[in-house]
């Protein structure tokens, strides 16, 4: 009996003769320009894993990443989403080695031992068997490398800090680098999956893996752990490629998106205000107000938002930050919507969301034009979130900050947040939390393995009693 993982996409997903197979990878890395090579190379690349005419050429474009120092490298790190078999954990191997048309990738059994004892790693052979997320990297890997051991993890249900946990003992030195699989979206026309694959990217390039939902990256787990690693150790995204099948090699009416990108040591992505907020707030606030203020009124008469003059603004009002606008009237929420990750400039994040707020909130129906004197606007500013690691209910609660912490959570496909603010109505850390499940759709006892959270700050900004929509 062989103890191999055969391959299970060879003729479908790239070629099954060896000669062929071969000679597209060379063509595909000869088609990156030298520039993208670089001498040391990155600790780690994202790439795509669909069939080699579609997303081939955009996964070349990471692996160039690692030619320069092909030499070097002795161990890959892969990690890919499971397609075909839904299982609780992250599987590794129990095979010696995974095969393809170009011969067999021994498996490092060391390197596996050091994380045989966390509880989301599982041994199991049956969760490689037909998945598709790693084989179609290793024929890339065994051109370029030449001369590797591979540690191939299939990512189940789990979250981004269990990974992280992994990628930590299983980091190594500069002859250790890590693949992330993940395509982007998926059957979408054309133009929505730009757009969506340009949130993705943002989101991925600012160290921000809660702003990555489920129908925006298939690997959205093993990309969460990637990033929250990086974040931890002061890394940063370089972007390399971003196209869908509809440029390479398909149809534009549904279409899927592919990415590359290179995690490298430095000057972390992260959006972290680029000024201080106390200051940016003391100094540009009445204007963030005014225009929060003027957008709501304008909607309510016109039933759109007004256009923007983005550079009649001040500089730091065109930074991308993340913003929410709150509505009360008499006291009472009449509408709140925001944005939990930054992507586009302030000032444009803000009219829309206050244009939303008192037009489209869904808790809501449109606010009318008799309303308008009774309206009080506020403004947050949103810190960039941080994913909260812990062990059950009680230890996310223990390490929640009244009057501090803004929290999102998500599970069973559900999701709510709350701004800081929240607190001056349910100071008490479990009802605060125990009210934002509630707000999801999830029961007040709710509680599960793949529960997550994050939190982040904000300040606000809002008007004098006197002050009112107009």
């Amino acid at each position: 009996m062989s103890n191999a993982r055969s391959p299970a996409v060879a003729g479908m997903f790239y070629p099954d003769d060896a000669l062929v197979l071969a000679d597209d990878v060379a063509k595909y890395m000869a088609e990156v320009p030298s520039a993208q090579d670089p001498e040391i190379g990155p600790k780690a690349i994202i790439a795509p894993h669909a069939g080699y005419v579609y997303s081939g050429a955009v996964a070349a474009r990471a692996y160039a990443q690692f030619r320069a120092a092909a030499d070097s490298i002795d161990r890959i790190i892969l990690i890919g989403p499971a397609h075909r078999v839904a299982f609780r954990g992250i599987a590794a191997p129990t095979v010696d080695t995974f095969d393809t048309p170009l011969g067999g990738v021994p498996i490092d059994r060391e390197a596996i031992a050091k994380i045989q004892d966390l509880p989301q790693v599982v041994l199991d052979d049956a969760r490689h068997k037909d998945e598709h997320s790693l084989e179609v990297h290793i024929p890339f890997l065994q051109r370029i490398l030449r001369k590797f051991t591979l540690v191939p993890l299939v990512a189940g249900s789990t979250n981004g800090a269990q990974v992280a946990q992994v990628l930590e003992r299983l980091w190594g030195d500069d002859e250790t680098r890590i693949v992330i699989s993940t395509d982007l979206s998926h059957y979408q026309d054309y133009k929505t999956a730009q757009r969506m694959d340009g949130a993705t990217a943002q989101a991925i390039e600012t160290l921000e893996p809660a702003a990555i939902g489920r129908d925006q990256a298939c690997g959205r787990i093993p990309v969460a752990g990637m990033l929250l690693a990086g974040r931890q150790r002061g890394m940063k995204v370089e972007r390399l490629d971003l196209r869908n099948s509809g440029d390479t090699a398909g149809t534009k009416d549904k279409v899927v998106g592919y990415g590359s990108w290179c995690v490298k040591e430095g000057a972390g992505g992260q959006v972290a205000a680029t000024v201080d907020d106390r200051a940016l707030l003391q100094e540009q606030g009445a204007r963030i107000l005014r225009a929060a203020m003027q957008t709501v009124g304008y909607g309510i008469k016109n039933g759109k938002p007004p256009k923007l003059d983005l550079p009649s603004f001040p500089a730091e009002l065109q930074d991308n930050r993340a913003t929410f606008v709150t509505i009360n009237k008499n006291g009472q929420l009449r509408g709140c919507i925001g944005t939990i990750q930054a992507y586009q400039p302030l000032i444009t994040d803000l009219v829309e969301n206050a244009f939303k707020a008192a037009m489209k909130d869904p808790r809501f129906p449109p606010i009318q034009e008799d309303e308008a004197g009774a309206l009080e606007i506020s403004v947050s500013l949103l810190s960039p979130m941080s994913e909260m690691t812990f062990s059950d209910e009680a230890d996310l609660l223990s390490q929640l900050r009244p009057r501090q912490d803004g929290l999102i959570i998500s599970d069973q496909g559900k999701r709510s947040v709350f701004l800081p603010q929240v607190w001056d109505s349910i100071p008490d850390a479990k009802s605060f939390l125990t009210r934002l499940k509630q707000k999801a759709g999830l029961a007040a006892d709710h509680w599960s393995g793949d529960f997550q959270a994050w939190r982040f700050t904000a300040l606000s900004v809002k008007p004098q009693a006197s002050d009112k929509a107009k």
